[in-house]
This record gives C-alpha cells, structure tokens and sequence, in this order.
C-alpha cells in the first residue's frame, strides 16, 4: 500500500523548512550511493507513531511584489492540490493575516482535499493565542499553534494531519493488480509508450488546473492479467523556469514511484543517460520498487553489433547504485518490443514479492561464509548466526550476527550478490537489517 503524501505550502518566511526540517530532522536518511538524492530535500518520509507518510516542501518563493508571490502561492497550492492526499498549510503569527493567505485558502478550500492549518513562530502559548484564533477567519478550520524553530504543539499538529489519512484506503486494499509507473524526464516519449500499449491515441490532459493524479491511471488489461499504469507525463507547464520544472516534475515523480509497484524508467536512447535520470532513477531505487530501465527511441540510433553492449555498460556505469535493474530497448514509435514490457514486468513483479524458506537461505549463508571469511576487527571475527526474510516488496532479510560493528557494507554486499546468484530478484533491490544477537 502506498504511503499518503503531505505537501507543505505557506507564504516566503513562514518557517516552512524549518518546519520540514524539524519534522524530517534527524530521520531523513540520506543514501549515500545514490546520485542527487534529496540535495534540495523536496521530500522526506516521516514516520509518526505508526504511521508513516512522506512529507513535501513544494518550494520556496522568491520574496518580490506582492503580486509574484501570489502566483507563486497559487502554483505552489496548485502542486499541492495535484499530488497531495492531506495539505499542511502554514501561516505565521507574527505576520498576521495577509491577503494571499486568504485567496491560496480559497483555493484549498475549493480543492475538496483535507486542509490542516498551522500557525507557526508560536513561542509562547498564552501570549500568541488571541492572534492564532484570527486565522479562524480563513475558514479552513481550526488553526493550531505551533513552533517549528522550538518544536512545540508538532505532536498535535501530526495527530492532525494523521487523523485525515485514508482509513484502510477503500477499494485500494482489495485492488491486487499491479501498479506501474511510467517516470522519466520530460519528451523521453512516456505518454508515446502508454499509447503503443492501449494501442489507442489517448488524449493527454494537458495546460488543466485540477488535472488530479487520478485522472492520470490508466487501466490496462492483456490476457487475463489487469495493470494500472500511472503516467507522470500528464502536465506539462509552458513557460516555467527550468529549475521549477524541475522541481515540479520531480515531486511528481515521487508521488508516482510512492503509489507503483514496478516503475519504468524511460530514458532517451539518442541523449543518453543523464545526472537527471539517475535522479530520477535514485527515488524507485531509494523507495525499493521494482524497476525496469527503458531506453527508448531506439530505432533512431545507428547501430552496429556492439552498439547494444557498449550502451548497457554506459548505463550500467552511471547507474552504478542499482546493478540489479532489468534493462529493455524499445521503440514507442514503430512499437519494436514494446510487448515484451510485460513480460519483464511480470518477472519484475514475481521477483518482488518472491519468498525465500528460511532453511534455503541460511544453506546459501553458510556457503558464502565457508567461500569468504568474515571480516574480523582487532582479533574478534563476525559471526552470522541465521538469516531469515521479514517481508516482500523489497524482499527484506534480517541477518543475526554476534556484532554489528563487524558487518561492513562490503560483506553484506558480498552476501546479497551470494543470494542473487541462487535467486535471481531481477529488477528489485533487496533490503538487509544486521541485528545482534549476544552469544549465550
């Protein structure tokens, strides 16, 4: 099931990162192998009590005319509104009420998307509340009283936004059909290969306020088997600056990869791999999804027989953090294997929810020790006692050893490609916790 996304939109100097900051803080993990991801922290998953979701800054706005920060209040509610399931919206109590707090909480209210309104730089309870009861006046209900900067009332704030969670999301519990995300940057052809796989010229939203991210599923059904495609490539903004763009594209994508189950990266086969790929590539790879690289366009390359080879090391050069992604070229355009998609998805998705016998796994372990000796620290060598897999989609193991500080990345490394080589798990990323376990 798929985490719900929270988007943070509030006037320039409301305290939004702080207020990100505080709530991502310290749980944000930053993965180190991976390229480009959250270097401009647009997003963050947050877990509170047992709830987790991922939490979205959509941007900060440059502090101009009051008119330009209008528009930037509306593009930014307007982001929210497209992706978010429950939007933080926040004010500042020093600032007071101002005229674009109320036409963005127009907007929201319009939306028909849960609305949580936070009054922030709160510092002292007593003395700010007759002001915080002013927001009343937005009509978005109750305001609540926080400090972002001393992390008060932030407990109350996240029971809030928590309560309008989807319970038990109707109708998305019993859907078991895959979900597939089609993700990539702009023009690398996402909606050509929707259309080549419904066999249809489907009309593409495109320049509407409100186009929501519903409207963007695609149902596909081939044999007995039924997939629901989510396509990112929906909108597409004229006249954005390019790092908006950017920005906008790439919460989109986050949002997308959050729902999938197996997520398509399209690349250009004429531009290559790009800085902006891999990023794009690091958020399925970050989430765990099962992830299949498309190079598309490929019938507009000259080849010759080492064309195919040399393109897969680039690919596998620059996507180093993933060697595990299945690869396909195709062409959306004359169609050339773009029906042999779902057989590698089906592969993807088997292996993603593929189910190891304790018994088997720890036979593998123990080879794999017999072959590499553990590594050893100053006379105390590691000792792993059993393994045993937790959960699907990633595959997720726990490995029980009698010291975590002795299990280097290398050695679990080691052991994972140990496993892949008896398993396969094409196309997914597989998960390793290292628990301690004091000998008797």
């Amino acid at each position: 099931m798929s985490k719900p996304v929270v988007a943070v939109v509030g006037r320039p100097n409301v305290g939004k990162s702080t207020l990100f900051n505080a709530l991502a803080g310290e749980m944000i993990s930053i993965v180190k192998d991976t390229p480009g991801v959250t270097r401009d922290r647009i997003y963050a998953d947050v877990s509170w009590l047992d709830k987790e979701f991922t939490l979205i800054d959509t941007g900060g706005i440059e502090p101009e005319s009051g008119d330009v920060i209008l528009s930037q209040m509306r593009e930014q509610a307007q982001i929210a509104i497209d992706t978010a399931d429950v939007i933080l919206f926040l004010t500042d109590v020093r600032q007071g009420l101002v005229d674009a707090d109320f036409k963005v909480a127009d907007m929201l209210r319009r939306s028909q998307k849960p609305v949580v309104l936070a009054v922030n730089k709160v510092d002292n309870f007593e003395k700010f509340m007759p002001d915080v009861y002013e927001f009343y006046n937005l009509g978005i209900g109750e305001p609540k009283p926080i400090s972002a900067a001393g992390k008060q009332g932030l407990g109350d704030l996240l029971d809030c936004v928590a309560d309008h969670f989807p319970q038990g999301l109707e109708g998305e519990e019993e859907d078991e059909r895959p979900r597939i995300a089609i993700v990539g940057k702009p023009n690398v052809g996402k909606s050509s290969i929707i259309n080549r796989i419904l066999g249809e010229q489907r009309v593409i939203v495109s320049d509407v306020a409100g186009t929501t991210r519903d409207a963007i599923d695609t149902d596909v059904k081939r044999g007995d088997r039924e997939y629901v495609f989510i396509d990112t490539a929906g909108l597409r903004r004229k006249n954005k600056i390019k790092e908006e763009l950017e920005r906008y594209s790439i919460i989109r994508t986050v949002t997308a990869v959050e729902r999938a189950d197996v997520v398509l990266v399209v690349i250009d086969a004429a531009e290559g791999v790009t800085e902006q790929d891999a990023k794009i590539a690091g958020i399925a790879h970050e989430r765990g999804k099962g992830i299949i690289l498309v190079v598309n366009k490929w019938d507009a390359l000259e080849k010759n027989d080492r064309t195919m080879r040399e393109y897969e090391n680039e690919l596998r050069r620059i996507l180093s953090f993933m060697p595990y992604a299945q690869t396909m070229y195709i062409s959306a355009l004359t169609g050339q294997r773009v029906e042999k998609l779902f057989d590698a998805i089906d592969t993807v998705i088997a292996n993603q929810t593929l189910r190891i016998a304790t018994g088997v796994l720890n036979e593998i372990v123990t080879e794999a020790v017999a072959m590499q000796q553990p590594p050893s620290d100053k006379g105390k060598r590691l000792k792993i006692y059993y393994i045993t897999q937790v959960s699907v989609k990633p595959p997720t193991f726990v490995i029980f050893v009698n010291d975590k500080e002795l299990m280097h990345f290398s050695y679990t490394r080691y052991l994972e490609n140990k496993i892949r080589e008896a398993f396969g798990f094409g196309g997914t990323s597989l998960r390793f916790f290292v628990r301690e376990r004091k000998e008797k």
